[in-house]
């Protein structure tokens, strides 16, 4: 036997049809202005990072002796041989901000992934277990946080020792309390109602609500804390970077290239501007892509056309 399709009708007989989640999700991310723009930059940037081989002009560790501190090709004494100019040591400075976005963009990648995965667990552990597991993990997640974050981050890597997986592994460590504060939150939320009530009344084991009833209604804003803690994981590595802990050279890291370049602010400007701007720029785009994500994925803020 045949079970009857409901339809929604409209006003005059005939049936509504509603986007799909997919298209619904774009409608409310392209009405942010802002957030478009940003994901057209990121696009490009994430584009340069990956075919940054074949689209550098030169080899980011390549110096060209006759050509130190060459300006960019706008200033006078500039040269299209080195569209941006070139650093103290000759290396053109174009290349060496493609060949950098990769290790920004994978030190924010597996940063983020380092911290995400446990903090989830973690806070869902918090979540469903508040009296054996909550307390010990909360505390322990607000001792992290009542140190400073870049503070943190220094002690890690001075313990561990310089160097690009530490990097990572530390920004990483400073980024697991707001995780687990956001992963207990919004399962906590989610416990007292009625689907979760039904499917433990269902006899569906600590397991399968904790990862396939709880889990899935707390990603929104989940993703939209990893979009941010992208962001402050760029920063994070650009600063460990300028004081010489993080990635060390000859990599061409955005804050080693900062650190390398402040003793010539006055006489060499772009050498500290190309990257420093650089910096500036990806970690706006990111912070407009997670205000676009929260308001497309929170129900609240949606707005569709």
């Amino acid at each position: 036997m045949s079970t009857p399709i409901q339809t929604t009708l409209n006003d005059s007989g005939g049936a509504l049809s509603y986007p799909s989640p997919l298209k619904e999700f774009w409608q409310s991310f392209s009405a942010n202005l802002g957030a478009l723009i940003a994901l057209i930059f990121f696009g490009l940037l994430v584009i340069a990072a990956l075919f940054a081989p074949w689209l550098a002009p030169h080899s980011p560790i390549e110096q060209y002796r006759d050509a130190l501190l060459t300006p960019p090709v706008w200033v006078n004494g500039g040269s299209w041989l080195h569209i941006m100019g070139t650093d103290e040591l000759g290396r053109d400075i174009l290349s060496r901000l493609m060949h950098g976005a990769r290790l920004s963009l994978m030190i924010g990648v597996v940063s983020v992934a380092l911290s995400m995965l446990p903090g989830i667990v973690l806070g869902l552990l918090a979540a469903f277990y508040p009296k054996m597991l909550g307390n010990g993990i909360m505390r322990l997640m607000d001792i992290m946080l009542a140190l400073p974050s870049l503070l943190l981050a220094v002690a890690v890597v001075a313990v561990l020792g310089p160097g690009l997986l530490n990097t990572m592994l530390a920004i990483a460590i400073v980024s697991l309390p707001s995780y687990v504060r956001l992963a207990r939150a919004s399962a906590m939320t989610e416990l007292n109602k009625d689907y979760v009530v039904a499917s433990r009344l269902a006899g569906a084991g600590k397991l399968r609500l904790m990862f396939n009833t709880v889990l899935p209604n707390c990603m929104a804003p989940l993703i939209v804390q990893g979009t941010l803690g992208f962001s402050s994981a760029i920063l994070d590595a650009a600063a460990l970077g300028f004081l010489g802990l993080g990635a060390q050279p000859p990599l061409p890291e955005w804050g080693t290239m900062l650190a390398s370049a402040r003793d010539y602010i006055d006489s060499a400007w772009w050498v500290v501007t190309m990257p420093g701007v650089t910096i500036l720029l990806t970690v706006v785009a990111l912070n407009l892509l997670g205000d676009g994500l929260r308001d497309a994925l929170d129900p609240k803020l949606k707005k569709l056309a």
